[in-house]
């Protein structure tokens, strides 16, 4: 992560020579010194370390001080004064100053104190991610298979992991595109450096900018303080940006600049900032199909797809659900604290059978569910939800198709078949449960097992809307 180093100095002379001692990759100086209002532009700067001159701090200073400690960012204050007195220092300390410095010694030993406060705050930087999202990191092993299509995957995989190449993740809703960003970053030459997510369908189009990018103050209405974007956050390691599909056609002509010089500019700001990050895209839409839509830009679409890797969906590798189903039964025993660890033969059976559109995520939906609801140390059939239950009928349904469908089949692959027989089966169950619930989207992704997301993705696809389900 960038460190903002924001200086309030009065003294001209020291300003100028602190900016030049610092020429560092991953520190951003902002100097308010010689302003009217250079306190309240220290207050908002965002700054991680604010170096401050004591002269420009407003009465009382112990309710200033207290100020600083308690904006978001938690920044080291450091308090430059020019009274060589044991007792004033002694003073600015007991107020909450984290460094006090006496302004008159040599330069060179004020810029060795600020240059020791600037090496803990990377420190602190380092333990407060760990503390943070813990010791254990997301794994490559976590996505060991027995499937030949996974395992030709994962060597591709193995291939880009320590290079800093831009990789578009492309896979059905579910299938671990996050997870799996995550466990390369992990592995990674850039695994001590913060791994910042932005899910660009997550946030209104007037929002997203500032998140990716950033904002100084009074750029907009309501910027009262500065604000670093995703991108300064990453700054040496990772930045993924989730559903880049989704992302507005202007922001994609300001990404592709930035991909192009790896320079951010926030909004409102007059110069660009370097920045040291690998990108990560992911998306669950053809993006190909996108662009000929002229919904994504074709530039942009070649850049990010420097190297393109496809998540395999879990219904091209069954073979891998009876240990996934295991593995996700121990976690969420633990989790939840229940006395399970078995799973019966049939429910077994049922979970391979399924087509899992909802992928992974909905595999473990339905695990953490049934580890909830049953009774027994064994998981049975009567804890999963109702279309596990259908599986047996369903073939019934099939028959019903309309004739003109399997007609339609004639000169195409079994992939191509049973793509558009999963479509049709996804919209007949879907439907159902729909209507079971009038239209209210949440229940009915609970029944489902999959996430809402995913069941507002696949609603859209198949063209049904929740209005015609409320009566």
């Amino acid at each position: 992560m960038l460190i903002r180093l924001a200086l309030g100095i009065k003294n001209k002379d020291l300003q100028r020579q602190l900016e030049r001692s610092f020429p560092l990759s991953d520190v951003q100086i902002k100097c308010f010194g010689q302003m009217r209002t250079a306190w309240q532009k220290l207050v908002r700067s965002c700054g991680d370390i604010i170096v401050v001159s004591k002269s420009l701090i407003p009465g009382p200073i112990d309710s200033s001080i207290a100020m600083l400690n308690n904006l978001p960012e938690n920044p080291t204050t450091v308090i430059l004064h020019d009274n060589d007195s044991s007792e004033e220092h002694a003073q600015l300390v007991a107020a909450g100053a984290d460094v006090v410095l006496y302004e008159k010694v040599s330069n060179k030993r004020l810029i060795e104190a600020i240059e020791s406060t600037l090496e803990s705050r990377r420190q602190l930087n380092v333990i407060d991610r760990f503390d943070r999202r813990g010791r254990v990191k997301p794994k490559i092993s976590d996505f060991v298979s027995d499937s030949e299509e996974m395992q030709i995957f994962m060597e591709e995989v193995q291939q880009v992991i320590s290079s800093d190449s831009l990789l578009l993740i492309q896979g059905e809703t579910g299938t671990g595109k996050e997870h799996l960003a995550k466990a390369i970053h992990a592995e990674s030459p850039r695994s001590a450096g913060p791994f910042i997510t932005v899910n660009t369908a997550a946030l209104p189009e007037q929002l997203l900018e500032s998140e990716l990018f950033g904002h100084e103050q009074g750029a907009f209405t309501g910027a009262i303080r500065s604000r670093r974007g995703a991108f300064e956050l990453a700054h040496g390691g990772t930045i993924f940006l989730d559903e880049i599909g989704e992302m507005p056609l202007h922001l994609q002509t300001k990404l592709l600049r930035v991909l192009q010089d790896f320079e951010v500019t926030p909004i409102g700001g007059e110069s660009s900032i370097w920045v040291d990050v690998r990108v990560m895209a992911a998306t669950n839409r053809d993006l190909e199909k996108e662009v000929l839509k002229g919904n994504f830009r074709q530039d942009l679409f070649y850049r990010l797809g420097v190297v393109m890797l496809t998540i395999p969906p879990l219904r091209n590798r069954k073979e891998d659900i009876p240990a996934m189903a295991r593995h996700f039964i121990n976690l969420y025993r633990t989790k939840i604290g229940r006395d399970v660890s078995l799973i019966s033969e049939p429910a077994m059976e049922a979970l391979c059978r399924y087509s899992w559109p909802g992928n992974v995520r909905e595999l473990m939906n339905v695990l953490e569910r049934a580890v909830l609801l049953c009774r027994t140390d064994e998981i049975s059939l009567r804890d999963f939800p109702g279309t596990f239950h259908e599986g047996l009928s369903l073939p019934r349904e099939l028959l019903q198709m309309d004739n003109n469908i399997s007609l339609s089949w004639k000169n195409k692959t079994l992939p191509q078949v049973q793509n558009e027989v999963q479509e049709y089966v996804e919209k007949l169950y879907l439907q159902m449960t729909l209507k079971e619930t009038r239209g209210r989207v949440g229940e009915a992704a609970r029944m489902a097992g999959i996430h809402p997301r995913g069941l507002y993705n696949k609603m859209k696809k198949l063209g049904l809307l929740k209005k015609d389900f409320k009566g």
